[in-house]
């Protein structure tokens, strides 16, 4: 290979990659996990970790990792734009974990992988950079490094390390429901202003957003003859007049998921995950 071509490094998960050079080739993606939670042949460490002896990560100041911050990038077909900075990133989401399968692993900054220690990828922040997870079920914090790019299943918004994983509680169950938020370090977080009392959150999927009433209500009722049984709602948006089509609240993930795979057979594929 000629020395101005840097070498490709490829994880050869059907769901997710990891990369250590701009140019990515294209792999296929799953659309759905199996019942225990985690990823196909991926688990947690043979061996128990005890996670109250793994401290959070410190954040400090790092330079932008010359791997894995390209301006933009495609994975199965959907591009990604990598933020410039993760200054003000503030989003709910679905969270997600990685393990035993991808232990030493090299990941998008170039980094192993290890899973006991506390790391995330996610697919747009720029790397490194150090964010905040809640679970906002149980109100549990952890404070992890992102280092790896993904995850890219639908609906999926970071992919914590197993033992990240394990101090949310979200392992039994392989996904949890969590805010993320980027820490400046040397900068105080401000306090959870969205997370409601006593660990309460609502599991929507929204479907569309239109500026006429009208084409809402058109989106809502082929939503409802599809999935007669599926509570489909317009909300409507205070300061950008958006009127918003989503369906829910939803039991679960699970649901989540096929929901998804349901919308995007009928051509219905730019949805996302909305947590109130």
């Amino acid at each position: 290979m000629a020395a101005a071509t840097p070498p490709t490094v490829c994880d050869t998960r059907p769901w997710r990659r990891w990369w250590v050079v701009l140019a990515l080739p294209v792999l296929s993606s799953c659309s759905s996990l199996p019942s225990h939670g985690y990823y196909r042949e991926d688990g947690p460490p043979a061996v128990p970790v005890d996670v109250t002896q793994v401290p959070d990560a410190v954040p400090r100041v790092e330079p932008r990792s010359p791997y894995g911050n390209p301006s933009s990038y495609e994975v199965n077909g959907q591009r990604y734009q990598v933020l410039a900075s993760s200054a003000g990133y503030d989003e709910r989401g679905i969270a997600s974990w990685y393990g035993s399968k991808f232990q030493g692993h090299r990941t998008s900054s170039g980094e192993l992988y290890d899973m006991n220690a506390m790391t995330a990828a996610h697919a747009t922040l720029p790397i490194p950079c150090y964010v905040e997870v809640t679970n906002l079920r149980n109100r549990r914090k952890v404070v992890v490094k992102v280092n790896d790019r993904g995850p890219f299943l639908r609906n999926r918004l970071i992919d914590l390390s197993y033992v990240a994983a394990v101090k949310l509680g979200i392992t039994g169950d392989g996904t949890g429901l969590v805010e993320v938020r980027a820490i400046n370090p040397g900068a105080p977080l401000p306090k959870l202003a969205r997370t409601p009392a006593g660990g309460r959150s609502d599991l929507y999927l929204q479907v569309g957003a239109f500026s006429e009433r009208d084409n809402a209500r058109r989106l809502q009722q082929r939503l409802s003859d599809v999935d007669p049984g599926a509570g489909v709602r317009i909300s409507e948006g205070a300061g950008d007049k958006l009127y918003r089509v989503r369906i829910g609240p939803l039991p679960s993930v699970e649901e989540v998921d096929r929901l998804s795979r349901k919308l995007n057979a009928l051509g219905l594929a730019d949805t996302h995950v909305v947590i109130d």
